[in-house]
């Protein structure tokens, strides 16, 4: 999933943006002065793992690498990342486009 780009003033609203997300799950996995890195880990839709499961124990065991690749998939490219910066310009000098925080929690919580 894309980088969610959330703009903070100060190292206080960063904090403070940065606790209303780990209380939707998000968790951190970088910190610095100038920003915060966190991560919501997503493993899946559960009704498609049991589907997969089901399917796999009593009609056709491949069906179960399956599960373990949709597992893997979720992990790797659907847990969304939101990076919190008082930054505005990026490395090479280009103007960052931020994101909101509703923007960011709706597509954290989507279904798939």
């Amino acid at each position: 999933m894309k980088l969610f780009i959330l703009k903070a003033d100060n190292s206080k609203e960063m904090n403070n943006i940065s606790e209303e997300l780990a209380q939707e799950k998000f968790k951190i996995t970088q910190q610095e002065n100038h920003y915060i890195l966190m991560k919501k880990k997503r493993y899946g839709n559960y009704a498609a793992h049991m589907f997969f499961l089901f399917i796999g124990l009593f009609l056709f065991m491949p069906m179960l690498i399956v599960n373990v690749a949709y597992l893997a998939y979720s992990l790797l490219w659907t847990s969304p990342n939101v990076l919190i910066t008082t930054e505005t310009k990026a490395e090479s000098g280009d103007a960052l486009e931020f994101n909101t925080i509703d923007e960011v929690l709706e597509k954290a919580n989507a279904m798939f």
